[in-house]
Order: structure tokens, then C-alpha cells, then sequence
């Protein structure tokens, strides 16, 4: 990549609507995980090697989205909510995968380092900007599950909720105690109880 840690930075507090230590940790995390993997130009010419998993929806996956360009809607990033400042980095062209997890120790380096500094936030910033990777970040070379209907690009497989109506795209319904297919939160419950259609 070819732009400035400084250069990603304004980006994504521009995209974000602030910038702040998480970005920061955030913008790091993807330099690192597109190095690891091999993935030297995750906007332009790398774009379609591509997936990345992120762990929390806070500043950070922000900056990984900002910096490698990955999106939801292209289906490049995944979003698991396990509450972790992680991401997992897979170039698909030679299957190479990192997952990438920011140390909780780095916290307390920013304290250690930079005392007589009185904001939290500009140590925090300084000891993000100036520290080894080794001391921001645990890597670990990972195996990816990974398939067809998980793959960026087109819709491979749709069918209808038997119990809802709604559609359902590749491979994400289960099949009902009567055989029918079922969207999952029919299946399981969701996010949302249905309180009723509303009338258009």
C-alpha cells in the first residue's frame, strides 16, 4: 500500500466522523493482515483476493474497512460479534489467513510510556503510531471455513421462508421439523419480535 499511515488516518476519520486510538489500532491491524497475506493493493488491483472477518462493531473495523476496502455489501467483510478487537485477513488467490487481535497490554503500554502525557486519548494515539506491531497485536496463522455461498459476487442460492415468506439467500435457512425450509429466526428466534405488518 502505498498511502501514509497519515494519509489512512484522515481517511478514516473522514468516513468514521472522528479519529481516535481505536482507528488507529484499526488502520495498523489491516496494514499488517494485507502484508501477512500477501495482499498488496486491497483497493485497486488486490481487490478481489480479499475477505476480512472483524470480531467488534466499534472504531476499529471502520479503519479496516476504510483502509483495505472491504464492504459488507460486496460481501468482503464479515462481521462476527464476539466483542474482541480482532480481524481475520484471508487473501482467497493463495488461501493465506491471520487473525489479527489487539493486545490488551497495549492499553497499559500507553500509561507506561507516556505518563506526563495527561490525555488518555493523545497516549494512547502516540504509543499506537510508535510501537512494534509485536507489542499492539497477537498474530496467529489461521484456517479459514470458508465456502461457495460465502464467497463475494452474485446470489447463489435463494429460497422462501416457509413460515415468513421473506427470501433467503445462499445457503442461510435450515430445514423445518416438516421439511420446509425456514429463514433463522423462524427456525431460532431472532433480533426482533414481529409486533405485526404495517399496512402501506
Amino acid at each position: 500500500m502505498e498511502q501514509s499511515l497519515d494519509a489512512l488516518l484522515e481517511e478514516c476519520g473522514h468516513l468514521h466522523g472522528h479519529l481516535c486510538a481505536g482507528q488507529l489500532l484499526g488502520v495498523r491491524m489491516a496494514l499488517l493482515g494485507c502484508r501477512l497475506t500477501g495482499v498488496l493493493d486491497p483497493r485497486g488491483e488486490d481487490r478481489k483476493k480479499l475477505i476480512v472477518w472483524v470480531e467488534i462493531d466499534r472504531c476499529m473495523a471502520d479503519a479496516v474497512g476504510a483502509v483495505t476496502g472491504v464492504r459488507l455489501g460486496k460481501r468482503s467483510l464479515k462481521f462476527f460479534d464476539y466483542g474482541k478487537v480482532a480481524a481475520t485477513f484471508l487473501n482467497t488467490e493463495n488461501g493465506e489467513a491471520v487473525r489479527i487481535v489487539a493486545l490488551d497490554e497495549s492499553r497499559a503500554l500507553a500509561d507506561i510510556r507516556y505518563p506526563q502525557i495527561e490525555s488518555k486519548k493523545e497516549r494512547q494515539f502516540r504509543t499506537y503510531r510508535e510501537a512494534e506491531c509485536s507489542e499492539l497485536f497477537k498474530v496467529e496463522r489461521v484456517r479459514v471455513e470458508y465456502g461457495d455461498m460465502d464467497a463475494p459476487g452474485r446470489s447463489r442460492a435463494r429460497v422462501v421462508c416457509g413460515r415468513c415468506g421473506e427470501g433467503v439467500n445462499d445457503g442461510r435457512e435450515s430445514q423445518g421439523p416438516a421439511g420446509e425450509f425456514l429463514c433463522r429466526p423462524c427456525m431460532s428466534g431472532g433480533y426482533y419480535t414481529n409486533l405485526g405488518v404495517i399496512e402501506l
